[in-house]
């Protein structure tokens, strides 16, 4: 399936917002968020500190009174620069341009299952601004099969999922960890569409540098289509 027929049949399974997070949030709550490397408030802040942008998530809900922040997809950041698992001297080969959609609530929020799916893998990955707890599911519709990925998760969430588990659209898959946990970041659901996980258990890039942008991209597709909430 090319990149368009796949865009398409995103779209084509719901006409409706879904909700991602705990179902007390709806999609009035929902708003935007930009945190590239072209905002000019983040040169205002710490970007290296999760409290620091914690607080800026916070106050940037407050103002817009909202209660969700969301974003990311083929986004450039720079709070990637602080660890060594992204960054590199090559600016072809450093990771930081993001590929999935980042949901900012926080910690403890319930994560929910968007489709009727079975759990493909799981993993604590552990380096400094990684997923941390990471599950993803594999789902079967309408004769195509794809995975949606789940990272910065608590390490409780991790504790009674098993390989092959069912979970239908809407069950509570596990809940948002702490910066102690997640990565080093503030509280944030990293949520992404993956075609084709190939050898990846547990695991798939979040993260890539331009030179591996095209392939990686093809491989997947912009959650927001799923999801129904606009760009």
């Amino acid at each position: 399936m090319n990149t368009s027929q796949f865009k398409e049949f995103l779209n084509s399974i719901s006409s409706e917002f879904i909700p991602i997070i705990d179902s007390k949030y709806t999609k009035d709550d929902y708003i935007h968020i930009d945190l590239s490397t072209t905002n000019e408030d983040l040169k205002s802040i710490d970007v290296s500190s999760s409290s620091q942008f914690e607080i800026y998530i916070k106050d940037y809900l407050k103002k817009h009174d909202k209660k969700v922040a969301y974003g990311g997809y083929i986004e450039t950041r720079g709070i990637y620069n602080r660890s060594s698992h992204f960054n590199q001297q090559d600016p072809n080969t450093e990771r930081n341009i993001h590929l999935g959609l980042d949901v900012w609530v926080p910690a403890n929020t319930n994560v929910l299952a968007p489709l009727k799916g079975t759990v493909h893998s799981f993993k604590n990955n552990t380096n400094f601004g990684d997923y941390g707890p990471t599950i993803i599911l594999e789902h079967h519709l309408e004769s195509i099969v794809f995975y949606t990925l789940y990272g910065h998760l608590s390490t409780n969430s991790l504790k009674n999922t098993d390989i092959g588990q069912v979970v239908e659209k809407g069950d509570c898959i596990a809940q948002l960890g702490t910066a102690e946990i997640n990565g080093d970041y503030a509280p944030h659901l990293h949520f992404q569409i993956i075609k084709d996980m190939g050898r990846y258990s547990g695991d798939y890039p979040g993260v890539t540098s331009k030179l591996k942008l095209k392939e990686l991209m093809a491989n997947g597709e912009d959650p927001k289509l799923l999801l129904n909430l606009p760009s």
